[in-house]
């Protein structure tokens, strides 16, 4: 995504098409306009310029931007998984009922994200987990990176011996040296569906982090592998079995171009009421919707929440054959082309009805207007958790409105002022 620039008033066509190359050699691309503005998304590489205290520029309170200048600390695979252990044990160290483990160490509510390590740095405790249980296959991914690309899994230790400097002490070269890659454990019992496996793009918007303020966008979407899955060892080399990005399914020989490999949420949900039950499957998202709440507050004492800001993450959720649901990774540029009609008509409602948030009744920006939009103006977006309305209810609400519990709110009516309570999800 990239700026969302002030008001621009066009002298002659010339000066309109100088102007819009050179926003688009910054990165910046345009997706909106009416008579009066110019809405551009910023792309990540051009964030940090904007925040960067050597290039000078100061944004004024008609500007907003459509990142957080640290979004990396979610974005960025291996500071994601840091970041929900510092919160994990930060809850612990609180006596937190939402960090309760069970008999055998595990955490009953927080337990979302595979087993993961970083690379080089947590070698050796990789290795030691590693050896707990040596048929199992973990996936190697590069933190940086997106796409799918440099993605492998692997089997054996010997598979990963080339990142080691010495064999025998198995030690690794220096960070600094060697690009940083997170290991995870592979989930190799995926919900499968006509035997090929999938998972889930779902549309996260963040308004501000403190008080947390987030939207649920409804209509997400579900992305299949072109080739039925199997655990085989034969097949791990075969990403069209593996992974379910379309920048890498786009190239295979099965792939659809009419509908893409995509199903919408909204099938998927018929699909699981009518072959595992509503009530299941009701639970199901309730925990997608835990899984995004509880990331966000592990990274919000960490980013800066600065008030010009806001951002539409695009989080990867993939559900096993048990129907528990797993947090793969949170991009900071989910992709905005779009590879179906379908896909292009979510899109363009995606970027119109954040745009709606962002800038209520299309009115000029003002990075002090903190108030939630009236619900009108939410399209296809959902409230999601809004922190200030949560905190009125009590600390013990978190956990009361844990997946399989009473969220509450929904439908009821204020006690005082006769409107109605916009559900949150806690």
């Amino acid at each position: 995504f990239g700026i969302m620039a002030g008001k621009v008033k066009w002298v002659t066509d010339i000066e309109k098409s100088v102007l819009i190359n050179n926003f688009e050699k910054r990165g910046w691309i345009q997706v909106a306009e009416n008579e009066d503005w110019n809405f551009y998304w910023m792309s990540v590489q051009t964030i940090r310029n904007v925040f960067s205290v050597e290039t000078g520029y100061r944004l004024s309170d008609d500007q907003i931007v459509n990142h957080f200048p640290n979004h990396y600390e979610l974005t960025r695979k291996d500071l994601m998984v840091k970041n929900i252990k510092r919160y994990r044990k930060e809850l612990e160290k609180e006596g937190s009922p939402l960090a309760e483990k069970d008999e055998n160490g595990k955490y009953i509510y927080l337990d979302f994200v595979p087993v993961t390590f970083m690379l080089p740095a947590d070698y050796n405790l990789f290795v030691e987990e590693f050896r707990k249980n040596p048929s199992s296959t973990w996936i190697m991914k590069p933190c940086g990176k997106a796409q799918g690309k440099g993605i492998f899994l692997i089997n054996k230790l010997s598979q990963i011996k080339k990142w080691s400097r010495d064999s025998k002490t198995s030690s690794f070269v220096s960070q600094s040296s060697k690009e940083a890659y997170v290991i995870s454990l592979y989930i190799n019992n995926p919900l499968l569906i006509g035997g090929k496996k999938f998972d889930l793009r779902l549309y996260v918007l963040v308004s501000t982090y403190r008080p947390l303020r987030c939207y649920m966008y409804k209509l997400g979407f579900c992305r299949f592998c072109t080739v039925k899955y199997t655990p085989s060892t034969s097949e791990l080399d075969n990403m069209f079995v593996h992974l379910t990005n379309v920048a890498i399914q786009k190239h295979g020989d099965d792939y659809n171009h009419i509908h893409g490999g995509k199903w919408t949420v909204s099938n998927l949900r018929l699909y699981l009421e009518s072959t595992r039950g509503k009530e299941v499957t009701n639970k199901l998202f309730d925990e997608i919707h835990w899984i995004i709440v509880q990331s966000l507050k592990a990274v919000a004492p960490v980013m800066n929440n600065d008030k010009h800001c806001f951002e539409c993450y695009g989080y990867d959720i993939i559900i096993d054959d048990k129907l528990k649901p797993w947090l793969i990774e949170v991009n900071a540029s989910p992709s905005l082309t779009s590879s179906t009609a379908n896909d292009r008509i979510l899109k363009y409602n995606l970027i119109n009805d954040t745009l709606n948030i962002a800038v209520p009744n299309g009115e000029i920006p003002d990075c002090k207007w903190n108030k939630s939009p009236p619900k009108e103006v939410l399209g296809n977006y959902e409230v999601l958790y809004d922190e200030e309305m949560a905190q009125s209810d009590g600390p013990e609400r978190d956990l009361r409105s844990r997946p399989g519990q009473s969220t509450g709110t929904k439908g009821n009516r204020g006690r005082d002022t006769g409107k109605p309570v916009l559900t949150t999800w806690k």
